[in-house]
This record gives structure tokens, sequence and C-alpha cells, in this order.
């Protein structure tokens, strides 16, 4: 499995885990710039959520977590603010959610992220 699929079989889990939680999922793989990508787009009662998703095999190479770099964060709040500008968004926030495959699958969520 190449890395592109890689990444998309861990945005599948994450959505369903988010709709599962109530969210509605509005957008994914929104490009604005080679890059800057945001990865979901989605809702949750009148707030609209940009989810950042690291997925890895497993975690002996570090978490998930530690692969959104500042300069990762930074292009994704460059996102947000084209998707701010593009739509009427009052109430926003960014989380992050890491997904472990293995030794079994393990789902984390941060919520209102800041670096």
């Amino acid at each position: 499995m190449n890395n592109r699929k890689f990444g998309d079989a861990g945005e599948d889990l994450a959505c369903r885990y988010l709709e599962k939680q109530g969210y509605e999922i509005l957008e994914r793989n929104k490009h604005y710039s080679r890059f800057c990508e945001l990865d979901i787009i989605a809702k949750q009662k009148n707030t609209v959520v940009f989810v950042e998703v690291k997925t890895r095999k497993t975690a002996d190479f570090g978490t998930p977590f530690e692969a959104v770099t500042k300069t990762k964060y930074e292009n994704i709040k460059r996102g947000v603010q084209f998707y701010l500008a593009e739509n009427k968004v009052k109430d926003y926030r960014v989380d992050v959610i890491g997904i472990t495959l293995k030794p079994e699958i393990k789902i984390e969520h941060l919520k209102n992220v800041y670096i």
C-alpha cells in the first residue's frame, strides 16, 4: 500500500470515528496549495472542525501526534484562513486525530490544538 492509500485509509477510519461521535463530515482533502491541505472539515453542532489525521502502522518510531510539526501546523492554519475567507464561519477549531494500527487499532482525538 502506498503512502496516499495508507493516508486515505486512516482518514476513512477517522471519518467513521467522527460520525459515531455525532460530527457531520463536510469535506475531505481540501487543497489550497501544494503545501496546504485540510484532511477533514467537519461540523459539530455550530462549530466547524478542521481535522488533521496522522496514521502510523506502529508507535515504534513515535506517535502520530509527533508528526504534526510546527511547519505542518502553520500549513494547516493557512488552509483554515483560506477556508474562513471563502465561507461564513463564526465558530471553528483545529483538532488532530492520531491513529496507530498495530498491535491493535488505537484512535486518539486531541481537540482545539495549538502549537
